[in-house]
């Protein structure tokens, strides 16, 4: 993960790029593996941690009616959080995740290890579902970050 994130924020630089990211199942993982790297602050805005559904409503404003019809782990508000956290943050490039870390809280419908990764650079947004197999928390929010990294890196570029 060291790598790819000094890979990142090197590219950032010097493509005068701003990043910013709205977490929720990793916990402020992502914007940790920026910000470990030094020089990070040239090209890192903000990183939020809208752990609960209140927190999505009320700080990143993704409708109430959203959750309530999709729930937290869904495409709907992966998309409104990237685009939300975007206008909050007036950034390049913005990040969102949302999914089931587990061991516990998962569903037929939203089984652990369900993730849904969403990037946002200018008028380009995309928003893609995984389902990791490995079931272990660590493991589900650690690869999580790497496909985001990765999502970052692809856009970046």
């Amino acid at each position: 993960m060291t790598n790819l994130s000094e890979k990142i924020v090197k590219l950032l630089i010097i493509k005068k790029i701003k990043i910013s990211f709205a977490e929720s199942c990793t916990g402020g993982l992502l914007s940790s593996a920026i910000t470990s790297i030094s020089g990070s602050s040239k090209v890192f805005t903000l990183g939020l941690i809208t752990y609960s559904n209140q927190a999505k409503i009320n700080i990143l404003k993704v409708p109430k009616k959203i959750i309530m019809k999709h729930g937290a782990v869904s495409y709907e508000t992966c998309l409104s959080m990237v685009k939300n956290i975007n206008k909050i943050s007036k950034t390049n490039i913005s990040v969102s995740i949302t999914g089931v870390a587990g061991p516990t809280g998962g569903s037929k419908q939203k089984p652990v290890g369900l993730v849904y990764i969403g990037i946002k650079k200018g008028n380009k947004t995309l928003v893609k579902k995984f389902i990791f197999k490995n079931k272990k928390r660590k493991s589900i929010q650690s690869t999580a970050v790497d496909k985001a990294l990765n999502l970052v890196l692809s856009f970046a570029k």
